[in-house]
């Protein structure tokens, strides 16, 4: 059940947002905190770690934790993913659990319900209410949720247009620790800035290309230096892939893909870190990377 209310001295609520892929956690995140933190796509699989948003409301800290989509693994990466999401409501306060707001209930859905009975409290969250036009069906989805005997409430939100976030956030208020902020009052993230420009190139990757290249790709800043006579940082990324032929397909004829992704990710890095951005990206091959332990660890994906 829900802690005391929080008070007027400092707390902080730690929040597992969990969920199938593409079922808008990200975008969740991204409009609870008010600024981009995590990519978003329409492609499964977007979120490839945990991403930490951060919103501070006078005493109040809100510390979002955007975990990848829970889903059966088909490789060594998929299994470290999956591994990442479940670890994640151990380490919080309360989980959000994102629904779609129809359909069944898949298999990695219904284990995560199970292990939720187990764990911390939790929220139920039919996202996407933007979208429906029968409002029985989101009566009928909230019932069901209900019936799992799981959740301590079910909400129904629009990550899109925002509807019900608020509610959202008035809901998690109950669940805050007393103590300190973790994090400075004006940060939003506390993923470094490397970090950020390495998945606004990704997104730009998942957006452009063809259905079998995204997944097998992975990008690292290998450089962020900040010039010293004028406002302006460069940047080395490297995308890695999987084939010598996606390396073919990512760069284009005459460089043209590679460019359009760069572009697109440079005008999003500016946004973002509010400085002009000197970018630079290369491609090179790690075959299977997707299935080998080191290279996962040398990529930069964390083990939970």
């Amino acid at each position: 059940m829900p802690h005391n209310p929080v008070n007027e001295k400092t707390a902080s609520v730690f929040v597992a947002l969990v969920g199938r892929p593409n079922v808008g956690k990200s975008s969740l995140t991204n409009r609870l905190v008010g600024e981009k933190v995590a990519i978003v796509t329409q492609k499964p699989q977007t979120t490839r770690s945990r991403i930490t948003g951060v919103l501070t409301r006078g005493p109040l800290q809100y510390v979002l934790l955007d975990t990848p989509g829970i889903h059966p693994p088909r490789n060594k990466l998929d299994a470290r993913m999956t591994q990442t999401a479940a670890a994640s409501i151990k380490d919080v306060d309360v989980t959000v659990m994102l629904f779609e707001p129809s359909g069944a209930l898949n298999e990695s859905e219904q284990k995560m319900v199970e292990a939720l009975r187990h764990s911390a409290p939790a929220l139920a969250v039919i996202n996407k209410v933007d979208l429906l036009r029968d409002f029985a069906a989101l009566e009928a989805r909230r019932r069901e949720l209900e019936a799992l005997g799981v959740f301590d409430a079910v909400l129904a939100v629009s990550a899109q247009d925002g509807t019900g976030c608020e509610e959202l956030l008035e809901k998690l208020r109950a669940y805050a620790e007393p103590g300190p902020h973790y994090f400075d009052d004006d940060a939003f993230t506390d993923m470094p800035e490397k970090e950020l420009a390495a998945e606004l190139i990704r997104e730009k990757l998942l957006l452009f290309m063809r259905e079998e290249i995204p997944h097998g790709v992975a990008v690292t800043v290998e450089s962020f230096k900040e010039r010293q006579d004028k406002d302006l940082v460069d940047i080395s990324a490297v995308i890695c892939c999987e084939r010598q032929s996606h390396k073919g397909i990512i760069i284009g004829k005459n460089g043209q893909m590679l460019k359009k992704i760069a572009t697109a990710a440079r005008l999003d890095c500016e946004d973002l870190l509010g400085v002009h951005i000197n970018l630079k990206i290369f491609v090179k091959v790690i075959e299977n990377w997707r299935n080998r332990e080191k290279q996962i660890d040398d990529l930069g994906f964390s083990k939970p």
